[in-house]
């Protein structure tokens, strides 16, 4: 089959079309005939070397596609041969067949298209396990999303403002905050010539945000505790801005708030199931309904997914950028 390749870490061109075996799925497991596959920061990290996939799974790159089941593995009940779905992937999705375990699938919702469901699992999973499950927000507390614009973002303004959640967003231009505002934030912070810290006080009437979902790390760590509301508590879910920082205690306890990290790629598949699970009861219903919707960007053919990692470091993008495989 057709698929990307990394046979070294490297830049953008680094990802290399070739041939490779088709997968075979085992016991629990389906394989799909792929239609798209979405793009992620993770997969960059992977292709430079920084985030290798877990212990026995693919070293294909691709965390989430889209596609057809066309074959069951043993003891496989409940999917069918046939059947439209999309899938959370450990890796492999870069490539015209990937296996899954069916834990990890999800009926493409009524009314999304088969092409556009790639664009949800990932982003989804990630949002509802780090800000509900996690971070428990609850209606009427305010959420700070960093980077707001991006495909993990344009999903957390939605989700936030579906569960009666003030959202506020950082982003680097006003086109970008135009779009998260037309998405439901209510609080916009451009961070090139913007303080988050003060303008979210400032709408907060000095309280603060009691979730901050950030993918930026170390560069926002003691500015994101200064801006937690009492008892808040920040999800920091990447690093662009560094592995390492300074942490103060003293200031943390007197808001009694919490710093938790947290990867979806490396959990257990039985932990991963149980937030696909909760993604299809408490998710689905309101993409189904129409409430909330995947934004996508731009695609890209399977064999140009060099040009798709440019853009996604170009960070010009608002949702999702995917790869059209078939």
């Amino acid at each position: 089959m057709k698929a990307i390749t990394i046979p070294e870490s490297g830049d953008c061109d680094a990802l290399v079309p070739g041939e490779v075996p088709a997968p075979l799925p085992g016991a629990g497991e389906v394989l799909i005939e792929v239609v798209a596959a979405g793009v992620n920061r993770a997969d960059v990290l992977q292709r430079m070397g920084l985030h290798p996939p877990p212990q026995g799974e693919s070293e294909l790159p691709g965390l989430e596609v889209s596609g057809t089941v066309v074959e069951l593995g043993e003891g496989v009940t409940g999917w069918s041969v046939g059947e439209e779905v999309c899938a959370l992937l450990s890796g492999g999705g870069y490539a015209e067949q990937a296996v899954a375990p069916t834990g990890q699938l999800l009926p493409v919702p009524r009314g999304v298209h088969l092409r556009d469901a790639a664009a949800l699992p990932e982003v989804v999973c990630t949002v509802w396990s780090n800000v509900f499950l996690t971070a428990n927000l609850q209606p009427g507390e305010v959420l700070l999303v960093h980077g707001g614009s991006s495909g993990i973002g344009t999903m957390a303004i939605q989700l936030g403002r579906e569960v009666g959640a003030h959202v506020a967003v950082t982003s680097g231009s006003q086109p970008k905050l135009d779009a998260c505002a037309g998405l439901g934030a209510e609080i916009g912070i451009n961070y090139r010539d913007q303080d988050f810290v003060e303008e979210v006080r400032s709408a907060t009437d000095g309280a603060g945000a009691n979730v901050i979902l950030d993918v930026v790390g170390a560069k926002y760590l003691s500015r994101n505790v200064e801006a937690l509301a009492a008892g808040g508590r920040l999800v920091v879910i990447g690093l662009q801005g560094g592995a390492k920082g300074e942490l103060d205690l003293g200031r943390l306890l007197g808001k009694r708030g919490a710093v938790i990290a947290t990867s979806l790629r490396s959990r257990p598949r039985a932990e991963k199931a149980t937030i696909v699970a909760a993604v299809r009861e408490h998710v689905w219903p309101l993409i189904e309904d129409g409430r909330v919707r995947p934004v996508i960007h731009a695609r890209f053919p399977l064999e140009d997914a060099a040009a798709a990692h440019r853009a996604m470091e170009g960070s010009g993008h608002i949702g999702k950028l995917l790869l059209d495989v078939r």
